[in-house]
């Protein structure tokens, strides 16, 4: 058997897009090329690959369990081509990174001025998602580094340390004289914590900082973002909790207005994390330095001191 390298790239073209004119397209030959080097695989291998039918494509149980193995091999593959290629400069050419949605909107716009100016080579593929999927893409080689909040648990991955995130409150304004800040941990006010749902990091980390509570809001909510968590407080349907980093684009919303908790106050610790076979190790400590002269440039932005 000799399976080649160009093969399972050409694999993992078809499997993305299940279309082999497309496919081709990615691999740069021609369909004739692109499919008689699946066929050969398939020849190779003693399984078929693709069911081909009338108008459409689709993976076969056998290149279903095939296909992680495939990109992880095309992922290691790809860390020994950055390996030889040690000497060039810090953060040139291709780069995916991988950011969760309770942290990209507010670090990013601090971040890509910084990058374009500092690292001008640096073709940056932006990846927004919860951290499951990112970590899932990182392990399959589509993301070389994934901005995150700890723990992430993984023992295929290193990681570095970022910047410490502090946790508010957003409550709806009327409602602020009645809550008398700073929040207790124990305040009844988190009966009514709406959540983001399920799959986000910060849900868990929200309800384990409620945890003498009972948060009811939650059985009737559950939001794809902090964004519109932050439009129902301001239509006063209940509180929620808020990343620092987060504050200026609450302040911004009418009707709402940001507490700070009692001590000890809650927070979560961002990091930068990578494949532990990804040679990049110049690379990831200057995007994590880049990461955070941001975050302090976007501390230092934050609106007048909390109540």
């Amino acid at each position: 058997m000799r399976v080649s390298l160009r093969q399972l790239a050409y694999f993992e073209h078809l499997a993305e897009v299940l279309h082999f004119g497309r496919a081709a397209q990615l691999a740069g030959v021609t369909q004739p090329a692109l499919s008689a080097q699946i066929a050969e695989l398939e020849g190779q291998l003693g399984v078929r690959l693709f069911e081909r039918g009338r108008g459409a494509i689709r993976l076969t149980a056998e290149a279903i369990e095939l296909r992680p193995r495939i990109q992880r091999i095309l992922a290691e593959v790809e860390d020994l081509e950055h390996a030889a290629r040690r000497g060039r400069d810090i953060l040139q050419g291709r780069f995916g990174l991988g950011v969760i949605p309770t942290v990209a909107p507010y670090l990013l716009p601090h971040l890509l001025p910084r990058l374009k100016e500092s690292h001008p080579g640096l073709q940056l593929e932006l990846r927004e998602a919860i951290t499951n999927t990112l970590l899932e893409e990182l392990r399959n080689g589509h993301l070389d580094a994934i901005i995150a909040a700890e723990p992430l648990e993984r023992s295929d991955v290193d990681q570095l340390a970022l910047f410490r995130d502090p946790f508010l409150l957003a409550v709806p304004r009327e409602e602020v004289a009645r809550i008398a800040p700073p929040v207790a941990h124990e305040s009844m006010s988190l009966e009514r914590l709406m959540l983001l749902e399920e799959g986000h990091c910060m849900r868990a980390q929200a309800l384990a900082i409620c945890s003498k509570v009972q948060p009811v809001a939650m059985q009737s909510f559950g939001a794809t973002s902090l964004a519109t968590l932050l439009q129902m407080v301001s239509h006063g349907l209940g509180v929620t909790l808020i990343p620092e980093i987060a504050r200026n684009s609450a302040e911004q919303l009418p009707g709402i207005s940001i507490l700070p908790f009692a001590q000890p106050v809650p927070y979560r610790d961002i990091c930068l994390a990578w494949r532990k076979t990804n040679p990049r190790h110049k690379d990831f400590e200057a995007l994590a330095e880049s990461v955070r002269k941001a975050h302090r440039t976007l501390v230092a932005s934050l609106s007048s001191a909390l109540p």
